[in-house]
């Protein structure tokens, strides 16, 4: 954008030309989101170098996953792959995405989620689910979504639903990816 706006080539919605102040304004502000964007990148290699060499290994292993980013991968390694788990029942309890029983003589109800747990690191996995979606298309887990929404596909609800479902069975599969190195199903690792 800072190119365009070099060569005047931007233009307001009426089609008139910029005015010069505001193409000033403009050209500084571009400037300072590059120098962020650079002081960014150099705070991430910082921290990455920082972080002691079992952690950056796993978020670099994360890393390596399409639809995965740095932010990402570092929060979830250093607020929830740090456990020891043993098995998948206890990776979905750790982040409160099983589901919330209520049995009281004949009745017998679904009170949803449990919600216990880090709820950032909660948040931050149906996240990471949406952009397993995005980026992961040929993946088990995406496909199994597809699948579970394809009837009402215009239903909001049901998708925010099985969203969840989808970021615990992601957990679970990020879990097995970390500790005995088994790709995710169908997944794909970024290009060099």
């Amino acid at each position: 954008m800072g190119q365009q706006l070099r060569e005047g080539l931007l233009r307001c919605a009426n089609g008139q030309p910029l005015s010069q102040e505001l193409q000033q304004r403009l050209l500084r502000e571009c400037e300072r989101m590059q120098l962020s964007h650079k002081q960014f990148a150099q705070l991430e290699s910082e921290l990455l170098a920082q972080l002691p060499q079992p952690v950056a290994q796993r978020v670099q292993q994360l890393m390596a996953l399409r639809g995965i980013g740095y932010a990402g991968a570092a929060r979830l390694v250093l607020e929830f792959f740090w456990r020891d788990f043993d098995n998948r029942r206890q990776v979905g309890s750790c982040l409160g995405l099983v589901p919330q029983p209520y049995n009281s003589g004949e009745s017998v109800t679904d009170q949803g989620i449990s919600k216990q747990g880090n709820r950032r690191v909660r948040a931050l996995m149906i996240e990471i689910g949406w952009m397993w979606l995005r980026y992961q298309p040929g993946s088990e887990i995406a496909q199994w979504f597809a699948r579970r929404t394809a009837a009402n596909a215009h239903n909001k609800r049901g998708k925010r639903i099985a969203i969840v479902a989808v970021a615990r069975r992601l957990a679970i599969a990020l879990w097995r990816f970390l500790t005995e190195g088994v790709l995710p199903a169908g997944a794909e690792l970024k290009k060099a």
